[in-house]
């Protein structure tokens, strides 16, 4: 099977083990947040690897770079979204803390892969 050029990234990697713990963790949240809290974090945790995926296929820097931002935006979301949930004692410490270590790495490869779009932008002027 042919592999597009996102899934060999590993922050695409690791953003999609994120996306796939946020599901595993938020099947234990109360009911009453089904199309709250879990489907908000849910959905922005899906973001930021799916714009990492559609950020890897534009065919501009400026475009790649507008897409990783989306991403990383995306990614503080789903940190603010944890930080509310151990708020409300939804989320163990120990899910917390892991979750938090793996927001950070992927954090600082989204700014990488950013970065290096945003300087392709200023060689070319």
């Amino acid at each position: 099977m042919f592999n597009y050029a996102f899934e060999n990234l590993e922050v695409w990697q690791e953003s999609r083990k994120l996306a796939k713990a946020i599901y595993q963790i938020t099947a234990s949240f109360p009911k009453s947040e089904a199309f709250g809290l879990v489907n908000q974090v849910r959905r922005a945790a899906v973001s930021v690897c799916s714009n990492i995926a559609e950020g890897s296929a534009r065919t501009s820097s400026k475009d790649q770079a507008y897409f990783y931002q989306i991403s990383y935006s995306s990614l503080m979301e789903v940190l603010c979204q944890l930080i509310i949930s151990s708020d409300l004692s939804y989320l163990s410490e120990s899910d917390y803390q892991e979750n938090r270590r793996s927001i950070d790495k992927i954090a600082r490869q989204i700014s990488k892969l950013r970065s290096s779009a945003l300087a392709r932008i200023e060689k070319k002027n």
